[in-house]
């Protein structure tokens, strides 16, 4: 046998040795991995991310400074006339002041057939506020005809004022509902 074949086997025995070892090595990472990874151990890990989403979502919503202002609205119609009902929400993070919404109600013509106006000083954090000052009633005015609510919003916000209007069309159904949101304002 020649230097050539020894230094041949040799390099092959090395990488035989060098492959068994590789393999026992994974035999034994796949063993531990199996002990330590056990059903309930993802069951636990699972449920500490779901709080920790939990969490975040909480600290987004109540402690992130944000502004968003909602407006719900119920029309209503029948024998005696027209029923406007409205809920005003601050669904933002901080205090809103200076509030002052008006509720139109105009007819086809672009005429004002009733308008009711409210005021508040200031309105909490993820609150909302309705009643008899956010309600509009309108007797006496036809019945399926076209009309169109119209509602403006002023307020003042952490650090500007702003003013929101949305406007419905209504008349082809006894019962419809609006659900008007400002757009977010953070910080």
């Amino acid at each position: 046998m020649g230097l050539l074949e020894k230094m041949s086997n040799q390099n092959k025995e090395q990488s035989d040795a060098d492959a068994e070892l590789a393999h026992d090595v994974l035999e034994r990472i796949e063993e531990r991995a199996r002990k330590h990874i056990s059903p309930t151990r993802v069951v636990f890990a699972s449920i500490a991310v779901l709080l920790m989403l939990a969490a975040s979502l909480f600290v987004i919503s109540w402690v992130v400074p944000y502004d968003r202002v909602a407006v719900d609205v119920v029309y209503r119609q029948g024998g005696p006339g027209h029923v406007v009902l409205v809920e005003l929400g601050n669904d933002g993070s901080r205090t809103i002041e200076d509030v002052d919404l008006t509720i139109r109600f105009i007819d086809s013509d672009g005429i004002e057939v009733g308008r009711q106006d409210f005021s508040r000083d200031a309105l909490s954090a993820h609150s909302s506020v309705s009643g008899d000052e956010l309600e509009l009633l309108i007797d006496g005015a036809s019945v399926w005809e076209n009309y169109t609510i119209e509602i403006i919003l002023y307020y003042d916000s952490y650090d500007s004022e702003r003013s929101e209007r949305w406007t419905h069309d209504v008349g082809g159904w006894t019962m419809q509902l609006f659900f008007d949101r400002s757009s977010f304002h953070f910080f």
